[in-house]
């Protein structure tokens, strides 16, 4: 039996409501719809609207803060801290890459750190922020720990994203999207939901060893298998980025999402980028390389039975047909929503 579906206007509008519900403003409910909307229509189910439950209840119990009062502070011509005022992640990285955008558009490049912020989702949603105003967008973030080091026996880094989008010249952009993990924490959660195993060589036990089971996963495997000292490097990059240069906790030292607390903030960082092609080789130009770059990346011979595909085409792809088709909900996510219908006295999008 297939998992049911919902129409992507019907899942966002209940976001919403079920987000004020519980005690988010009108920009923090649609930040985090749209965050939770871009990656459940991209395919990127882990961050998805499974997360909804735990963002209302977050709200609710006043780890998040979703009437939050977030302050800019310019520091150079081209760089800033956002005081997130512990926003939801999503409404604090909006705001910052459209800080980020407004200072590349002065200055060629704008960046921009990000205090005392939560869980954003998919970091891809941020970095297509820039990307729709014409410029190279990037975004990342740490968590807690979950991921352990290359040959490590103990969680270290979080998932930490990493994600950039660029204008392609054509309908949508080029976006490259990815945990520093092997896969993201959350899919666990939905691997346990579905009764499914665990891919092999994303995730460990207690012990650091590796494991297939789903409901025995303690830890994640850093990207790269047995080159994984390279997702574990990339993962770093993210952490000095995302806490380092904001001043905010390590992934060791944050609290765990998933944890009892729902009541003290995490004190999350984060950072966002924009770069303005205008203030390099030119807009044109620019977009003429993008143009010649990906059609010969997606002209390139493909060995037998493989397709070559740049960074994007298959989320692009998955966009299409969810907006069609509907999104899909794991039975746990589908659960949940009927329980946060009657408590919200809204219509369940399913």
């Amino acid at each position: 039996m297939s998992d049911p579906t919902a129409a992507p206007d019907r899942l966002a509008d209940f976001a919403r409501a079920v987000l004020r519900h519980a005690g988010a403003d009108d920009d923090t409910a649609a930040a985090a719809t749209d965050a939770m909307m871009h990656a459940a229509l991209h395919g990127v189910d882990s961050h998805g609207v499974r997360l909804l439950p735990h963002y209302a209840a977050a709200i609710r119990g006043g780890r998040v803060n979703g009437r939050a009062a977030m302050r800019l502070e310019r520091t150079r011509p081209g760089t800033g801290m956002l005081h997130g005022d512990h926003a939801h992640g999503a409404r604090a990285a909006f705001a910052a890459m459209d800080h980020a955008c407004d200072m590349a558009a002065e200055a060629g490049i704008g960046a921009v750190g990000i205090a005392d912020t939560s869980h954003f989702g998919a970091a891809g949603a941020f970095a297509l922020r820039a990307a729709g105003r014409g410029m190279l967008g990037l975004a990342t973030c740490n968590s807690d720990a979950i991921v352990r080091l290359h040959d490590g026996a103990e969680r270290f880094h979080g998932t930490n994203p990493l994600a950039v989008a660029m204008p392609s010249g054509g309908a949508h952009p080029w976006l490259l999207d990815m945990a520093t993990s092997a896969i993201p924490w959350n899919r666990v959660g939905l691997y346990r939901s579905q009764g499914v195993a665990v891919p092999e060589g994303v995730a460990s036990d207690e012990a650091g060893e590796a494991t297939t089971d789903a409901e025995a996963a303690r830890m994640l495997a850093p990207l790269g298998g047995a080159y994984g000292f390279k997702g574990a490097g990339l993962a770093g990059l993210a952490e000095i980025l995302s806490a380092v240069m904001t001043g905010m906790k390590l992934s060791p030292d944050v609290p765990a999402m998933d944890g009892p607390d729902l009541v003290k903030p995490r004190g999350l960082g984060a950072f966002v980028l924009a770069l303005d092609p205008a203030a390099f080789a030119g807009a044109e130009a620019v977009e003429r390389g993008m143009r010649r770059y990906l059609e010969l990346l997606r002209a390139s011979p493909a060995r037998e039975g493989g397709r070559v595909m740049a960074p994007g085409d298959r989320e692009w792809e998955v966009v299409e047909r969810r907006r069609q088709d509907g999104v899909p909900l794991d039975p746990q996510t589908a659960a949940r929503f009927g329980e946060l219908a009657e408590a919200a006295g809204v219509a369940a999008p399913v």
